[in-house]
C-alpha cells in the first residue's frame, strides 16, 4: 500500500511540474518530462488493456467498459462534446448487425426430376433469419444464366430472378452485388470443384459483424460444376458454358427450377463512437481530426488455454492512449485556432465499422477537416527507429508537413513499401475515401525489423499484453504529432485548401 502512495505521488508531483511546463516548445521538453510522458501512457495503457475489459469487444460488457473509460479520461482532461448532440455528450451512436450462418439447402431440378444438392457440393447463406427463393418454369420466375458476365445488358429484366453465373477468381464479389443490385432474387455461383468450394465455404461460415445500415438482403448459392452439370446433362452444361466463353455471349434464360433456402443467427446491437473536441479560436477555420480505435477482439486464445483473452495493449489501448495524451497536451498549451476533435472508433477489427459510421453520420462537415491523425498500434517501436508514413501521396500539402517534423523529430522516414502495405488497413483509408486527408505515422510501421517479431508474436493474440509495450519511439511519435497538430491547427501557418469552383 505504502508503495502505491508513493507512485501516485510521484505521478501527481509530475503532473503539476508538467502543468508548468505545457506551454513550452515541444523541442524544449526534457528527458524526464519523456518519462513522465511515457508513465501516464502506461497507466492509461495498463487500465484500457486489463482483464477487467475482456478484450475491448463490441456488444460485450468490456465493450461498455472501454468507452466508459473514454468518456472519464476526456472529462478529467476537460475536453467538451464533440457530438454537437445536446441529448448525446459523448456517444455516436454506432448500429451493429452480427451474423451467424446456420442452415442452407439448394434444390435443383429439370422436369420431374428434384435433387437436393448434398452440402458437399453445395453451400448457401444469407443474412436474414430465414430467406427462401423459388424460380424456374412454372413459378413465373424466371432463372438465368450470365456465364461470366454481371447481367447488366438486362436491366430490370433481372428484378425476382434467380440468376446462375459462372465464378472468375477476382471478379466474382462485385459482379455477385452488380446482379443484386439489379434485383435478383438469389445468385447461384458456379465453382470449379469441391476445394473451391471448401475454401468459399471457409470464408463464409465465420461470424460476420457489419454496420446495420449496410445489410444487404442477399440470397447466395455455391455448387459445384460436376454438380450442376449432373443436373443439367454433361453435354448440354459444356454446350452452355462455351457460348459464355463467346465475346458476344448474352445471358440466356435456364429451364432449370430452383428451391434455396437459408437461415442464420443474428445480434443487432448498438456500440458508440466517443467523440471530445478542444474549440478553436478562430471560428469557421476547419478542423483537425485525432483518432484511435478502442476496440479489440475480445475472447481468441484457443478453447482450454490458460488465458484466451486478446487485451490489445499495442492494438490499440496505446493509440487511445496517446490520443488521450495529446488531448492533454494541446489543451493545457496556447490556443489553437482551429478546432481539434478527438475521436475513438468502434469495431474497427472487422472492417472499420465504426469510422465508416462517422462519415455517414459526421458532426462536423467532412470538408472543414484540413487534417485526420490515426493512432493505430503506437507502442512497439525503441526509440530512435524510423517513422512509419501510412497515407503518403494523398495530398501534397499534408505530406509536405508530414516530412518536415519528421525531420525536425531527428528520425528519418521508414520504408515506405512497408507503409503502403498498410494503407488499405487502418480507419484513415475510409477518411481517405471520403475526401479527407489522413495519415497514419507510427514507428510501429517503419521498419520489418520491428513490426515483423511483433506480428509473429503478438498481433491479435493474448501476448499483446502491457508489460511487452515498448514506449520509446511512442513517446517521440506523440511529440512529433504535438508540434504538427499544433502547425495544422494554425490557419496561418496551414492554410485550407480553396473550395472548389461550382
Amino acid at each position: 500500500m505504502s508503495h502505491m502512495r508513493a507512485s501516485w505521488a510521484v505521478l501527481l508531483l509530475a503532473s503539476l511540474w508538467l502543468a508548468g511546463c505545457a506551454r513550452a516548445p515541444v523541442a524544449s521538453i526534457p528527458v524526464e518530462g519523456r518519462d513522465e510522458i511515457a508513465a501516464r501512457m502506461q497507466a492509461d495503457i495498463a487500465e484500457f488493456s486489463s482483464d477487467t475489459l475482456m478484450g475491448r469487444k463490441p456488444g460485450t460488457e468490456g465493450g461498455r467498459g472501454s468507452y466508459a473509460y473514454i468518456e472519464k479520461r476526456m472529462t478529467e482532461i476537460g475536453l467538451v462534446s464533440g457530438t454537437n448532440d445536446p441529448g448525446s455528450y459523448w456517444r455516436l451512436p454506432v448500429d451493429l448487425l452480427a451474423t451467424q450462418p446456420e442452415t442452407g439447402q439448394l434444390v435443383l431440378g429439370q422436369g420431374r426430376r428434384r435433387v437436393v444438392v448434398l452440402p458437399s457440393d453445395a453451400a448457401v447463406y444469407t443474412s436474414r433469419r430465414r430467406a427462401l427463393a423459388i424460380g424456374g418454369p412454372g413459378t413465373g420466375v424466371p432463372g438465368g444464366f450470365v456465364g461470366y458476365g454481371d447481367g447488366s445488358v438486362l436491366g430490370d429484366a433481372l428484378a425476382g430472378a434467380g440468376v446462375v453465373m459462372l465464378a472468375d477468381r477476382g471478379r466474382d464479389a462485385a459482379r455477385r452485388e452488380d446482379l443484386f443490385r439489379q434485383r435478383a432474387t438469389a445468385v447461384v455461383t458456379v465453382l470449379a470443384d469441391s476445394e473451391a468450394l471448401a475454401q468459399g465455404r471457409a470464408a463464409e461460415d465465420r461470424p460476420r459483424l457489419q454496420l446495420a445500415s449496410e445489410e444487404q438482403d442477399h440470397l447466395a448459392a455455391w455448387i459445384t460444376d460436376a454438380a450442376l452439370a449432373d443436373i443439367l446433362g454433361a453435354r448440354r452444361w459444356q454446350s452452355l458454358k462455351a457460348e459464355a466463353e463467346g465475346t458476344g455471349f448474352a445471358p440466356l434464360e435456364l429451364n432449370l427450377s430452383v428451391s434455396i433456402e437459408a437461415t442464420s443467427d443474428r445480434r443487432e446491437f448498438p456500440s458508440q463512437n466517443v467523440i471530445g473536441m478542444i474549440p478553436g479560436t478562430v471560428p469557421g477555420s476547419g478542423a483537425v481530426l485525432v483518432l484511435a480505435h478502442w476496440d479489440h477482439l475480445g475472447e481468441c486464445g484457443p478453447p482450454g488455454a490458460a488465458d484466451r483473452i486478446c487485451n490489445g495493449a499495442a492494438d490499440n489501448a496505446s493509440g487511445v492512449a496517446m490520443m488521450l495524451e495529446l488531448a492533454r497536451r494541446l489543451k493545457a498549451g496556447p490556443g489553437l485556432g482551429r478546432d481539434i476533435y478527438f475521436l475513438a472508433t468502434t469495431a474497427e477489427e472487422p472492417g472499420l465499422l465504426g469510422i465508416r459510421s462517422f462519415i455517414k453520420n459526421p458532426p462536423l462537415a467532412l470538408a472543414s477537416i484540413v487534417a485526420a491523425f490515426n493512432l493505430d498500434m503506437m507502442a512497439v517501436a525503441p526509440a530512435g527507429s524510423p517513422v512509419g508514413f501510412i497515407g503518403r501521396g494523398q495530398d501534397p500539402a499534408l505530406d509536405a508537413a508530414v516530412l518536415d517534423a519528421i525531420a525536425k523529430s531527428g528520425r528519418d522516414p521508414g520504408d515506405q513499401s512497408l507503409a503502403d502495405s498498410f494503407l488499405q488497413r487502418q480507419d484513415g483509408w475510409a477518411l481517405v475515401q471520403a475526401g479527407v486527408p489522413a495519415v497514419l505515422l507510427s514507428a510501429t510501421y517503419g521498419s520489418r525489423e520491428v513490426l515483423d517479431p511483433f506480428i509473429a508474436a503478438r498481433y491479435h493474440q493474448p501476448s499483446d499484453e502491457v508489460e511487452g509495450i515498448e514506449l520509446g519511439a511512442a513517446v517521440e511519435d506523440l511529440l512529433m504529432h504535438e508540434g504538427l497538430i499544433r502547425q495544422i491547427a494554425d490557419p496561418a501557418r496551414y492554410p485550407a485548401k480553396a473550395a472548389p469552383a461550382p
